[in-house]
């Protein structure tokens, strides 16, 4: 799986996963662990990860949700209302798995954008987004931030669309260790930045200090801690992390 994810672009990996997707699903179907997105229950889950950093049962083959993925849902679902309430969102780099569920809601003016991906619906840069001031009462923009040189500029973007009273939800790889956050803008090799930033693309390892600097531009920004509510049988059976956290921010 590693090598697919260093060898093809995004965009051919999502195209061909639609035509994989259905034959997975069937081939790896069991017992052991079930997908909280759509209830699918499989016999194991698929390593996934970027060089030596691979993670064992991250890939649910049917849906292709990763550990994130699912504890976003788990918590959409069960913390929010944000599922069920009429809203205009604004979905940045569009998870696969999330995709037709969410273009499928009557309630939602679902809006997808990104700088490449084939499920955009406006091809749009995080850090001069082509859209008015206040336009979203939810902005969905995760694991995007890490690959931004200046995050604070897309940041502030953000901020710009967000009504007053939204929700910003912006998951990023972080450090559960680290204080502050770890970048350095001399380093352009991407075997160099697999080494110190986890993935080839990314320019930076987040620290704790993510939520200040979410607070800098003026959100209110908070971690949901649903690690904390769920039971450990939840974590074996939707093969989740106790690492991921969910940031949440508001604009008030």
């Amino acid at each position: 799986m590693n090598w697919l994810l260093n060898f093809f672009s995004r965009g051919f990996l999502i195209r061909m996963s639609l035509i994989l997707q259905p034959l997975l699903r069937i081939y790896f179907r069991g017992n052991k662990f079930i997908d909280p997105i759509d209830g699918s229950r499989y016999r194991k889950f698929l390593t996934y990860g970027y060089g030596e950093q691979l993670r064992p049962n991250a890939l649910c083959p049917g849906t292709l949700s990763l550990e994130r993925h699912r504890m976003l849902w788990l918590y959409l679902e069960r913390e929010t209302s944000l599922l069920k309430d009429e809203l205009k969102v604004l979905h940045i780099a569009p998870e696969q798995v999330f995709y037709k569920i969410f273009k499928g809601y009557q309630h939602w003016d679902y809006t997808t954008a990104d700088l490449n991906s084939p499920l955009a619906d406006v091809l749009a840069d995080i850090c001069d987004l082509p859209f008015e001031d206040q336009s979203y009462d939810l902005i969905l923009c995760n694991h995007v931030l890490e690959h931004i040189p200046d995050d604070l500029k897309a940041m502030n973007e953000l901020y710009r669309i967000l009504k007053k009273g939204g929700t910003l939800i912006a998951q990023v790889p972080m450090d559960v260790n680290l204080d502050k956050t770890y970048e350095d803008k001399s380093v352009t090799d991407p075997k160099v930045r697999a080494q110190l930033f986890g993935q080839y693309d990314h320019v930076r390892v987040y620290g704790q200090d993510y939520y200040l600097k979410l607070e800098s531009v003026g959100f209110l920004a908070v971690n949901a801690h649903l690690e904390k509510k769920l039971t450990s049988e939840e974590f074996d059976q939707y093969a989740l992390s106790q690492k991921e956290q969910i940031p949440v921010m508001l604009k008030s």
